[in-house]
């Protein structure tokens, strides 16, 4: 859209104000709020605002920073109401003199898919984020809303009459969702949609953020994306479906002649993202609690490798309908949606890339092997590594990996790095109810 179409578009959606919205680094988004009559002058020149206070942004001395909207990212925001309709764009940072500013985790990433589409490609990422509906109350014990199971239908389910609404909003802010559906645990439930490029997708991962939990809270109900909220239950993922395009939108991960139709392109890339995995892990499973959901036994993956069919694998490359070359893809299984995902996909894609440029293969696929019910003994054998056990171990892990840490930049990354270790030192010295169920009376 031009920005005559933008004010047209405005007009006739009735909207009142505008959420100027970016996101810090660990994937929170801000929003600087104003009247509709003030549109025209923003989509000319922008908007001030202090980055000061914003997670990774800017020093005291520096702390103005320039917004600059992506005018294809307009839409209504359907939860508000009528007389106080709001709409949002998604913007990106500049400094005061006029240069991308290197903090913006969403101008890094476009900054990177420039210089991939400079080689002829296009990411593309189709994620599939889980999450829990529960009911108000003192959120230390978590309550499930519903009592239903994977797929679970009923004619009078308050749960998917609230997911049914949740599509609904979503798909009226453009997302073209495939697929809503109850998950494992109780509670819980996914919505998936359509992939599109990288940049569109982080987008449109942190409007469904927002939008679940807007309207959770419309019905009384807390919407969390957290990954283990309840111990002993499945934890909530977000698998990233992942392929490159070439210019003219043909697939380039099918190859006709391959055992299992990967081209070299779709080799070295399985092969990048599991040499890195284990850096990968800090940025893809960002906070403490992730390591709650990434052990054996609740279906989230432990042990680096990949396979065709094989759900325990790090990687597995889905099955499709015969014919749909296009649908080829590499299923990423360790993310969770607690990820910044400008921050996750930046970093995915750079270790893919470091897998093509340096023409690395894959293992053996796992095939027919359920990695959690090998030994020890038997994994070592193989050369399956396992994921870093803590938020702490994966940072190490992520330090010593310049391939990422140059992805992100030096702004990014450190910012990051310090958000996490003093995310690690609170969790570190808080006391939890395990310790005093186990050490009170015993110790």
């Amino acid at each position: 859209m031009n920005n005559k179409d933008v004010l047209t578009r405005v007009k006739e959606d009735g909207v009142k104000f505008i959420s100027y919205q970016f996101s810090d680094v660990t994937g929170k988004v801000k929003s600087v709020d104003a009247p509709v009559q003030n549109l025209e002058e923003v989509l000319e020149d922008g908007i001030w605002f202090d980055g000061s206070s914003v997670e990774g942004f800017s020093r005291i001395q520096e702390s103005d920073m320039h917004l600059r909207l992506d005018v294809d990212s307009y839409a209504v925001l359907p939860w508000t109401p009528v007389e106080m309709r709001r709409a949002r764009f998604f913007c990106d940072i500049f400094t005061p003199n006029g240069q991308p500013f290197a903090g913006d985790p969403r101008g890094n990433l476009k900054r990177l898919l420039k210089i991939l589409k400079q080689r002829g490609m296009i990411y593309n990422v189709g994620p599939e984020p889980e999450f829990f509906l529960f009911l108000r109350n003192d959120m230390i014990h978590p309550v499930p809303h519903d009592v239903g199971s994977y797929f679970d239908f009923s004619s009078d389910d308050q749960a998917a009459q609230v997911r049914t609404e949740l599509i609904s909003a979503l798909n009226r802010m453009g997302l073209e969702v495939e697929v809503g559906h109850h998950e494992v645990a109780l509670g819980q439930h996914e919505i998936d949609f359509r992939f599109a490029d990288a940049l569109r997708t982080a987008d449109n991962v942190l409007t469904l953020k927002y939008t679940v939990k807007a309207i959770a809270a419309q019905h009384g109900l807390v919407a969390s994306f957290m990954p283990k909220p309840i111990f002993g239950i499945n934890g909530s993922g977000m698998h990233c479906h992942q392929s490159f395009f070439d210019l003219k939108g043909t697939n380039l991960f099918y190859e006709d002649k391959d055992e299992f139709h990967l081209s070299a392109i779709a080799y070295g890339f399985i092969a990048g993202q599991l040499a890195h995995a284990r850096a990968l892990s800090g940025v893809v499973a960002p906070s403490v609690n992730s390591y709650k959901r990434l052990v054996p036994g609740y279906e989230a993956p432990v042990y680096i490798g990949w396979a065709q069919i094989n759900r325990s694998a790090l990687i597995r490359i889905p099955l499709y309908n015969k014919g749909k070359n296009n649908a080829m893809r590499a299923e990423l299984r360790f993310p969770d949606p607690s990820c910044s995902p400008y921050i996750a996909f930046a970093a995915m894609l750079a270790a893919a890339l470091d897998g093509i440029d340096n023409e690395m293969r894959p293992p053996k696929p796992l095939n027919n092997v359920n990695v959690y019910h090998l030994s020890e003994e038997e994994r070592k054998a193989q050369g399956i590594k396992e994921l870093p056990a803590s938020l702490l171990e994966a940072l190490a892990e992520l330090d010593r990996c310049d391939v990422i840490k140059n992805a992100l930049g030096n702004e990014i990354y450190y910012a990051f790095r310090r958000a996490k270790l003093e995310e690690w030192e609170d969790f570190r010295i808080h006391v939890t109810d395990w310790e005093t169920e186990h050490y009170l009376e015993n110790a």
